[in-house]
C-alpha cells in the first residue's frame, strides 16, 4: 500500500506526488492498520476531477508523528458500492456518511448510512429534516422523549431523540444540520485572505483562535513562511482559549448540579481570562488576532506583563475551585460513575481531544504532531482512565492549570519579536494539498486545502473535533437516568455549528 509521508512541519504537498490506489488495496490496508490506537482517520473526502470523482485519505500515525496521504479514484457515474470501512471501524462513519450525501456514492455493508448534515449540496433533495430516519425500538413498556431542535436559552439548534424505559435511556439518537452556512464552498469562492481568515474565525465562535490557526499553518504551508516568534505567540493565545473554555465548562458542570460556589466562581475567572485576550487584541475571543503570514496584534512588553498577572491570579484561584470540587461528596456523587465511555468504545469511534483522554485515550496533535511552540517542548498530555463526567471534568481542570503553566513559561523568557504584518497576497503553491493540523481546546482540527493550476483554493475540507465526539455523548448516557443529559452533555460541550459548517 503506498503512501505519501510527511509531517506536520513540511510544506505542501503537490498532487501529483500523491499516490493514487485502487480502493480494495486501501480497504485492505485500513481493514488491518486502523485496529491499531495510534492510527486514526485526520480525514477522508471526495471532490470532482475532471469526469472522476477523487478520494483523498489522510491518516494519522501518532507513534512516529507521520502524515500519511493517499488517493484513490472512481468514475464519477459509476454505480458500484464501496465495501464500508465503517463496517469495520465505526470512525469512519461521518466521513462515509459525508460522500454518499454529497455524491451519492453507495457504501456496501454500511451499518446504516444516514444523512450526516443535510447540506444545501447534497445529492438526494428529498432528503430532509422532516424525514430524518429516527432509530425506534417497539415495545409497551419503552417512550421515546424528544428535545429541540430548538432549544431554551441560547443554545444552537440539534435534536436529540431518546429512548426509555422509565427513567434509563436505551438509546440516544443526535440528528444535526440545521445551520446550512456553507463554509467550505465560501472557502472556496473568494481569493481574498482576508476573507478566508474571516470565514475561518466563524466557523465555531468558541473556537475562533484554533480554527485560524489551522486555516493559517495550512495557508503558510503552500507561502512557506515560517516565524518561531509567531508561533509562540499562537501558542500563547491558543492556551489561554483553552483555559477560558474548560473554566467556563467547569461553571456549567456547577451549575447543572446546584453547585453555586462553583458556578459564580468560574464565571469570574473566564470573564478575567477572556478580558486578557481582549486587552491583546481588542477581541474576547481572540478575533482578528491570528492572521496568514504575520498579526497585526504582536505582543508588546506591557501586554506580556498583563497577561502574565492575569494567568497567575486565574490559576491560584481556579485550583482553589478544583480542590473545593474534588472535596464535595455532593458533587462526587453525581459525577462519578456517570457517563462512562469505555477506552475501547472511544479509540473505536475515533473520538479526539480531551473526551478521549478523559476515557484513556492518548489522542493529543500537541505531542503526537507537535507544531509552533510545541515543537521544542515535549508535550505531556492530561490522562484519565475512568471515562466518566468527572474524569472529563479532571481534565479540564488539570489543562486550565497546565495552560496557565505554558503560558507562564513561554513568556517569562519571551522578548517581543514578531514584526511581520499579515500577507494577503503571497501567491499559494499550485497544485497542492496543505494540512492544517492542530489541537483545539476540545480536540484535534483538521483543515485540508487543495489549489488548482493558478494556485487558487479549489477545495477545502474542515474538520472540528465534535465530528467525531457527537457519537461519544450519544454513548454516554445509555443506561444513565435520562436526569443525567444534561451533565454529560456539558461534560462534553460539543459544537453545532462546527459540525454543520
Amino acid at each position: 500500500m503506498k503512501y505519501y509521508i510527511t509531517d506536520n512541519c513540511a510544506t505542501a504537498v503537490e498532487l501529483k506526488d500523491i499516490p493514487e490506489v485502487e480502493y480494495a488495496a486501501l480497504y485492505e490496508d485500513l481493514k488491518e492498520r486502523l485496529q491499531e490506537e495510534h492510527y486514526h482517520v485526520a480525514h477522508y473526502f471526495a471532490r470532482t476531477e475532471e469526469n472522476r470523482l477523487k478520494f483523498y485519505l489522510i491518516l494519522l500515525d501518532d507513534k512516529e508523528q507521520k502524515i500519511m496521504i493517499s488517493s484513490f479514484a472512481m468514475e464519477y457515474y459509476d454505480d458500484i458500492a464501496l465495501p464500508s470501512l465503517t463496517a469495520l471501524h465505526p470512525q469512519m462513519h461521518p466521513f462515509e456518511r459525508e460522500i454518499t450525501e454529497l455524491y451519492n456514492v453507495e457504501f456496501d455493508s454500511m451499518p446504516w448510512n444516514k444523512p450526516l448534515r443535510f447540506p444545501y449540496n447534497r445529492r438526494n433533495r428529498n432528503s430532509t429534516m422532516d424525514n430524518y430516519p429516527f432509530y425506534t425500538i417497539e415495545g409497551e413498556s419503552l417512550h421515546e422523549v424528544n428535545v429541540g431542535p430548538i432549544h431554551a436559552g441560547i443554545i444552537e439548534p440539534g435534536a436529540f431523540r431518546f429512548i426509555c424505559n422509565g427513567e434509563n435511556v436505551l438509546h440516544l439518537e443526535i440528528a444535526l444540520g440545521y445551520q446550512h452556512r456553507g463554509v467550505e464552498n465560501e472557502f472556496c469562492s473568494t481569493n481574498n485572505r482576508l476573507r478566508q481568515t474571516l470565514l475561518a474565525e466563524s466557523i465555531a465562535g468558541d473556537s475562533a483562535v484554533s480554527h485560524a490557526v489551522a486555516f493559517s499553518y495550512a495557508m503558510e504551508k503552500l507561502t512557506h513562511r515560517v516565524d518561531k516568534n509567531l508561533d509562540l505567540e499562537r501558542t500563547v493565545a491558543l492556551e489561554l482559549e483553552r483555559m477560558a473554555m474548560h473554566i467556563a465548562d467547569t461553571g456549567a458542570l456547577c451549575t447543572d448540579v446546584g453547585y453555586q460556589l462553583g458556578q459564580v466562581a468560574c464565571e469570574a475567572l473566564r470573564t478575567v481570562t477572556i478580558n486578557t485576550t481582549q486587552a491583546w487584541c481588542g477581541n474576547r475571543f481572540g478575533k482578528g488576532l491570528i492572521r496568514p503570514d504575520g498579526t497585526n496584534k504582536p505582543l508588546t512588553s506591557e501586554k506580556i506583563v498583563m497577561i502574565l498577572s492575569n494567568v497567575k491570579d486565574v490559576r491560584r484561584r481556579y485550583n482553589e475551585v478544583r480542590e473545593d470540587i474534588k472535596s464535595s461528596p455532593t458533587l462526587l456523587a453525581r459525577f462519578e460513575q456517570c457517563g462512562l465511555v469505555p477506552k475501547a468504545e472511544m479509540a473505536r469511534i475515533g473520538g479526539v481531544g480531551m473526551a478521549a483522554r478523559a476515557s484513556g485515550v492518548k489522542r493529543d496533535i500537541r505531542s503526537s504532531h507537535p507544531y509552533g511552540a510545541y515543537l521544542d517542548t515535549k508535550h505531556e498530555s492530561v490522562v484519565k482512565r475512568q471515562g466518566d463526567v468527572m474524569a472529563r471534568l479532571m481534565v479540564r481542570c488539570k489543562e486550565v492549570l497546565q495552560s496557565a503553566d505554558n503560558i507562564i513559561r513561554l513568556l517569562s523568557a519571551y522578548t517581543p519579536a514578531v514584526e511581520a504584518r499579515p500577507d494577503y497576497d503571497s501567491p499559494l503553491k499550485a497544485e497542492s494539498l496543505a494540512v492544517g493540523l492542530i489541537e483545539g481546546w476540545r480536540g484535534e482540527i483538521c483543515h485540508v486545502a487543495i489549489t488548482d493550476k493558478e494556485g487558487n483554493i479549489e477545495t477545502y475540507k474542515v474538520k472540528d473535533p465534535s465530528l467525531h465526539n457527537w457519537l461519544g455523548l450519544a454513548i454516554a448516557v445509555r443506561s444513565e437516568g435520562i436526569s443525567d443529559f444534561p451533565i454529560n452533555n456539558k461534560s462534553f460541550n460539543l459544537s453545532y455549528c462546527g459540525h454543520d459548517l
